[in-house]
């Protein structure tokens, strides 16, 4: 096998600038797979935790709808039981409940679901629409009521708020964090004061100890996030009133079993994240599939390289190839001698280009990327996974051996006897 190896060798330096072009060609491939995969992967990542980040894997709430069936329903199968043709009927004062959409037995459902081994985190929320008065305007906005360290903890809160501490809002009763959008439509800034107004036309005075930038614009203009027991104040709610209960749990893909197990079990609405964010989902898996096959194709070139600078090798050493047969070696030592050329080739090419890619993938992540729809990224997003790095190798590997096939199953067949006729 050394001397097989040794062969290969002095063929590849015999013809070292062609080696040379087809090792660049693979190291380009790699080099180009792992940045690419690298930068699109981060950037999915960046984009995921925009949204995944900030929503719970199973939510849980009460939504308001009109009762399938009506009273002037139940008038007529009364009629109709009683054999009736006809009838008059009136009704009067038939009014909506003035209640908000309420979660009840909200305290024994976080209790039985904090006991699931299956959960993470169970976080209660309290949503409500209020307006802002600014002057004579009124902005229409919506105040979430959060348990502050939990959104901390298992939501990253606090990666989002570009003014302010998030343990002002733990701390304060009467505090509030205002959307960037809403602020800067309020001119508000930190420790100013802002007048809330609910639906039932209550108004209290909050101040601002935080500005929140979730990369959204239009969620940026309608939503703040108030310390849930000030939430129930501002409502004069009691302190078991929430609207949602908000589920992490330790396995994701067990989101959409469980939202419709919750909702059997508790009698309430659930929906689950990969339902919630299907659309956006998709396109993350688009951009995974373009990144792998733009990379793959790169490769693909890379071997058809190979393949042409080893068939214009054979042509060009097919003396040599009579001589090594004719001194015993036989089809299929020659077979591997190509082979193993091709696979010098694929390994140069393939660790050098790991570290280029390598260095490539810290020179993107040093680039500047300051927007101010993501406050709290200042370089572009870079996913060092190592996995990339074997999928490329392994990838080059298996592309330069077959690309090498060919041409070295040609170079096994040359007859020597025509050879030296032939010359």
């Amino acid at each position: 096998m050394n001397l097989l190896l040794s062969i290969a060798l002095t063929l590849l330096r015999a013809k070292l600038k062609q080696s040379i072009v087809a090792a660049v060609g693979v190291m380009f491939s790699i080099t180009m797979f792992v940045t690419l995969l690298g930068f699109m992967n981060g950037l999915n990542t960046l984009l995921d935790g925009l949204v995944l980040n900030r929503t719970p894997h199973v939510r849980l709430y009460n939504e308001l709808q009109a009762s399938p069936t009506q009273p002037i329903q139940h008038a007529w199968a009364q009629h109709a039981a009683a054999g009736a043709d006809t009838a008059h009927h009136f009704i009067r004062s038939v009014k909506p409940k003035d209640e908000l959409p309420r979660l009840r037995n909200a305290e024994a459902v976080m209790q039985a679901l904090e006991n699931d081994p299956r959960v993470l985190s169970v976080s209660p929320r309290l949503v409500a629409q209020v307006f802002f008065n600014v002057g004579t305007v009124d902005l229409n906005g919506q105040v979430n009521g959060i348990d502050v360290m939990d959104e901390i903890r298992y939501y990253q809160f606090a990666d989002y708020l570009v003014q302010g501490d998030p343990h002002d809002l733990a701390s304060g009763n009467n505090t509030i964090v205002l959307g960037k959008g809403l602020a800067d439509m309020m001119e508000t800034g930190i420790g100013d004061m802002v007048q809330v107004t609910t639906a039932t036309g209550e108004r209290t005075m909050l101040r601002v100890s935080g500005i929140f930038q979730s990369g959204i614009a239009d969620y940026d203009k309608v939503q703040c996030y108030a310390n849930i027991k000030t939430v129930q104040k501002l409502l004069t709610r009691p302190g078991s009133y929430y609207t949602d209960i908000n589920v992490k749990l330790k396995d994701l893909l067990l989101a959409p079993a469980m939202a419709r197990e919750l909702s059997a079990r508790f009698g309430v609405d659930a929906v689950d994240i990969q339902t919630a964010n299907a659309q956006f989902e998709t396109g993350s898996d688009v951009r995974n599939i373009i990144s792998y096959a733009v990379g793959v194709v790169l490769l693909i070139v890379a071997g058809f390289g190979i393949y042409n600078i080893l068939n214009m090798m054979i042509y060009e050493k097919l003396d040599a190839i009579a001589i090594l047969k004719a001194t015993g070696f036989s089809g299929r030592d020659v077979r591997r001698i190509f082979l193993l050329l091709s696979m010098v080739i694929g390994l140069v090419g393939g660790v050098s280009g790991l570290l280029f890619g390598f260095l490539m993938q810290n020179v993107v992540d040093s680039i500047p990327f300051i927007t101010a729809a993501l406050p709290t990224i200042t370089t572009f997003p870079v996913d060092y996974n190592p996995k990339y790095y074997i999928i490329a190798v392994t990838f080059a590997l298996l592309t330069t051996w077959i690309a090498g096939w060919f041409p070295a199953s040609k170079a096994s067949q040359v007859d020597p006897v025509e050879i030296i006729r032939g010359k």
